[in-house]
Formats: structure tokens, C-alpha cells, sequence
């Protein structure tokens, strides 16, 4: 055989071998879904130090991607009569593997007491008052922090987020009482809570933003959605959420999460059901009306300004300037100028206070095809443990309380977190920003609950007011609508919505009893922290 014929098979044989292994490995990449075949540990903990845990600002792919959906929003939405009921007592089942289950049905009624629950919490609890270890717990405020106490005069400034600068001022106590609410809301704000449950502060506040004249108004900068900063006869501040559609219109099925409309009674109503279970780490929110006319119209400026227009059902209406839904087909209309809306108050200025910003180590991916680590991955929490700030402390708990409530009000837009900087590592992380919730009245979405179901994990005082609610005498539905019947413009929820927190308590217990079940022992499932 020639040189050039023995040189031409091993070229041949090599392209062979070649498109062999190529096609081994695009038949690898299919059959796994695209998912990674157990890769080193070293090199994971290390994507996720870089890709999930470090400090970020809040800018997400959110902007890019509602640019994209945005010729969507205008599509009509599902009729809600159309809907199908809600599933009665829907639980959710656990595999072996700790991984998703279907939704099963049980019987509505009686309602379960989950006694095997109330078991694991009493036992929890009798424990806690033997140790030795139980200590006085320290839960510091601004107040004592910054070396001011209520009867100071000497204000926090507000923080006003954007536009023009507000200098801090007070009025004093002696001239008009309701300038140091503002100050005593900041000043009371501790480690664990923004109130306490018995301050009488937070509830004479929101009374005084539903009637306190506007002195100014300017467009908060940022985000997808328009969002106005009101600013006060006495120098206070709260931001503004406008009303966009009825309570009953729910979010439309093609719609993603980060694509939907932001909702102000949602805003209202996590407020409520935040204090209900005893977290208290929502910013306190009340609803109002507001005159266009005499109270926004009159006062705005600029830009804002030149977006106020008459619609042809001679409604007033104005959109305001940003990036995406500021324009006349997603346009802000009052009846004919008379508009409701969500007022949150303004927590101390970044000066005074300054807050550290988390990336949720649960964060979805914000894409509409590419899925989060965590999507994937059954054994997620247990890399979670091993990262700061969450391989110590409270922080992990407090991700599971977060969850708790994103899932009762089925908000999914749960990206980042703040904590104030001056508490450190034991700061409860703020519960803020819950427009997108309160938008699926039929539609359990479990993944909010990954966190709980992969780490099989809940603060002992969290179950406790679950079962609480569970079990009666009031549950958790009837506790809502009281709360929220107190507010200017109740009813706050459709009722359905109403409905799916209890049936949605429910699937929690039953992801805990399973948890529980399964557990060596049921008291590293549920933790008492003394928080």
C-alpha cells in the first residue's frame, strides 16, 4: 500500500472516530435534559458564590424582557366566571426523593388539626423552657443604635428614593403632634420587626396618611412600572402605587411573572397578612383616593406633567415617564378623575440607616426558556447550608418565612432582599415590594414553596401561627378580612383570593407533616430560634 493511500484511510478513520464522539454527546446532552451530570462540588459552590449569593443591585433581566411581552398586556384576560373552582383541600404529596408531587384532593371539612403537628411544636416548646441555654433575647432598635430615644426630636430623614432631595425637618412636638409620628415609626423600627404588635405608632400613621394634604409629588425612577413619591404637608413620605383594574381581574395566562401589572391592593393586603402571621417585616400600607385633578395634576411638573391627558370616555388619565407600560395605552385613568391607590410609608433615609442588598439564593431565572439552579436541582438547599450568610444564624429561617408568605398571596417575584446594616447578620431581611402578588386566585404555584420542601425546614413560631390559623377558632381568611376591612377602600381582595389562603395553609402543613414523617428527628424540621 502507498504512502498517500495509508495517509488518506487515517484521515478517513479519524473524521469517523470524530462524528462518533460528537454524536455520543449531543445524544448525552438530550437524554439529560441539558442538566449537568454531577459535577464537581468544588466547582458548583463556587458558581453559586459568584451567580447567587453576592451583594447586587436590584437590576434583574426583568427590563429586557417586558419590552418583549409588553404588546401582550393589552390582550383581554380570562374571564373570571369562566375559571375553574378551587380545588377543595389541596394537598401537596412528597416523593421519596424529596422532589414535587400532583396535587391530590381531600375532604374540605372538616378541616385536618394536623395534631401530629401540634405534637412537634409542643414538644418544642417544652424543650425550650428546659434548656439551659435560653437566654434574654436582644432585639435593639435604630433608636437605641443611633443613641436617640422617642422623646428626641431630632428626626431620621426620610428616604425619598428619587427625585428632588428632602431635607429632614421635624415640627415640634408641643406644635403639632403628628410630626413625630414619622420619627417614632423610624426610630422603633428593631433587629426582628419594623413595629411592634402593640405600637400604637403604625396604626395612628396610616389614619394620618389617609387625610395629610400632598405638598409634592415626583416619579420614582426605576423599574417597569409607574410609581409615584408623595410627600407631605409635614415632611413624610410614602410611595404610591395607582390602581390599574378591578380586584377580579387576575393575571392572564400567558403572561410571565415578571411581565404581569403591579397590583396595589396586593401591596395592601401583604401588609395585612405579614402582620397576621407575626412577622412584621412589611413596610405598613394603607389605601386612599385620590382627587387626579386637585392632587396630582395640580402638583406635578415636567415631564410628568406632559402625560396627563383627557381619554375619549372623558376619564382624566396620565402615564408618566419610563422604560416600559409608561405610554398611552397603558395609561393610569381616574373616574372620571378620581383614583385609588396603595400609600407605603417611606423607611429612614439610606444616610441614616443604610440597608445591605441580598440576591435570594431561591431567585428564578427571569427568562422565558432558562431555568434557575435551583429548579433543578432536589439537593439545592443542602449547597445553600454551606454559604454565608446562611450556614449560621437566623437568615436561613427567615428564607423560609419569606416563602411562607410569597406563596400565600402566590407572589413569584421574589429576586432580591434587603436587611439594615446596622443589626448585621441577625437583621431580619425586609419584606418589600408585593405588587405582583394576589394575581392567580385558582393557581397554586408550589415552587414558591422550594425552599421549604428542599430544606424541610420552618421556625417553630411560623408553624405555630399556621396551625393556629388551621385549627381556628378564626382562620386564616377571616383574620384577613378583618384586619383589611379598617382600610379606606375595602374590600382590598377579590374573594376567591380569600378562599385560596386557606386552602393554600393547608398544602404548607401538609409539606411540613411529610417533612416531619420523613425527618430522624422531627425537631431539626422544626426550630426554635426565639425568634
Amino acid at each position: 500500500m502507498k504512502l498517500k493511500e495509508r495517509v488518506a484511510i487515517a484521515v478517513m478513520t479519524g473524521l469517523v472516530l470524530l462524528t462518533v464522539v460528537l454524536v455520543l454527546d449531543v445524544e448525552t446532552r438530550i437524554t439529560a435534559g441539558g442538566r449537568p451530570q454531577t459535577p464537581a462540588h468544588a466547582r458548583v459552590q463556587y458558581a453559586f458564590r459568584q451567580r447567587h449569593l453576592q451583594k447586587t443591585s436590584n437590576g434583574s433581566r426583568e427590563a429586557l424582557l417586558a419590552a418583549a411581552a409588553s404588546a401582550q398586556l393589552n390582550g383581554i384576560n380570562d374571564d373570571p366566571a369562566n375559571a375553574p373552582p378551587a380545588p377543595a383541600g389541596s394537598v401537596l404529596g412528597l416523593n421519596g426523593s424529596g422532589g414535587r408531587g400532583e396535587l391530590k384532593d381531600t375532604p374540605a371539612s372538616p378541616p385536618d388539626p394536623y395534631t401530629d403537628l401540634q405534637k412537634v411544636v409542643a414538644k418544642v416548646e417544652s424543650l425550650s423552657k428546659k434548656s439551659r441555654r435560653r437566654r434574654k433575647h436582644w432585639n435593639p432598635s435604630l433608636g437605641e443604635l443611633l443613641g436617640l430615644d422617642l422623646g428626641d426630636r431630632r428626626p431620621l430623614a426620610h428616604s425619598p428614593g428619587a427625585g428632588r432631595k428632602v431635607e429632614a425637618h421635624s415640627i415640634p412636638v408641643e406644635e403639632s403632634n403628628n410630626a413625630t409620628l414619622w420619627d417614632n415609626f423610624h426610630l422603633g423600627i428593631s433587629r426582628d420587626e419594623l413595629y411592634a404588635s402593640d405600637d400604637p405608632t403604625v396604626p395612628r400613621l396610616l389614619q394620618h396618611i389617609t387625610s395629610m394634604p400632598f405638598t409634592h409629588i415626583s416619579q420614582k425612577e426605576g423599574g417597569t412600572q409607574l410609581k409615584l413619591i408623595i410627600e407631605f404637608a409635614d415632611g413624610g413620605h410614602a410611595l404610591f402605587k395607582p390602581m390599574r383594574f378591578p380586584r377580579e381581574q387576575q393575571t392572564m395566562k400567558n403572561h410571565f411573572y415578571f411581565t404581569d401589572f403591579e397590583r396595589h391592593n396586593a401591596e395592601i393586603a401583604a401588609f395585612h397578612l405579614d402582620r397576621l402571621l407575626g412577622f412584621r417585616r412589611a413596610v405598613p400600607i394603607v389605601g386612599r383616593n385620590v382627587n387626579i385633578t386637585r392632587e396630582l395634576y395640580a402638583l406635578a411638573q415636567g415631564d410628568l406633567l406632559k402625560t396627563f391627558f383627557i381619554s375619549p370616555d372623558n376619564n382624566l388619565c396620565f402615564h408618566g415617564k419610563c422604560s416600559y407600560y409608561c405610554d398611552t395605552a397603558h395609561a393610569i385613568c381616574g373616574s372620571p378623575d378620581m383614583l385609588e391607590g396603595s400609600f407605603a410609608i417611606f423607611l429612614p433615609g439610606k444616610e441614616a440607616a443604610p440597608r445591605k442588598v441580598w440576591r435570594h439564593p431561591w431567585r428564578r431565572s427571569y427568562h422565558k426558556r432558562r431555568k434557575a439552579q435551583w429548579e433543578v436541582d432536589d439537593e439545592y438547599c443542602e449547597l445553600v447550608k454551606e454559604v454565608h450568610p446562611y450556614n449560621e444564624g437566623r437568615r436561613l429561617l427567615d428564607i423560609m418565612d419569606m416563602a411562607v408568605l410569597d406563596f400565600l398571596m402566590g407572589n413569584m417575584d421574589r429576586h432580591h432582599y434587603e436587611t439594615f446594616k446596622m443589626f448585621g447578620n441577625n437583621s431580619s431581611p425586609l419584606h418589600l415590594d408585593h405588587g405582583r402578588g394576589f394575581g392567580k386566585a385558582f393557581h397554586d404555584e408550589i415552587t414558591i414553596l422550594a425552599p421549604i420542601y428542599q430544606c424541610c425546614l420552618m421556625r417553630h413560631s411560623t408553624l405555630s401561627n399556621l396551625l393556629k390559623f388551621q385549627v381556628g377558632p378564626e382562620h386564616l381568611s377571616d383574620a384577613m378580612r378583618s384586619s383589611m376591612s379598617i382600610d379606606p377602600i375595602t374590600p382590598i381582595l377579590w374573594e376567591p383570593h380569600m378562599r385560596a389562603l386557606d386552602r393554600r395553609l393547608n398544602i404548607i402543613l401538609q409539606i411540613m407533616r411529610e417533612c416531619v414523617a420523613k425527618a430522624v428527628d422531627p425537631l431539626q424540621v422544626v426550630i426554635n430560634d426565639f425568634h
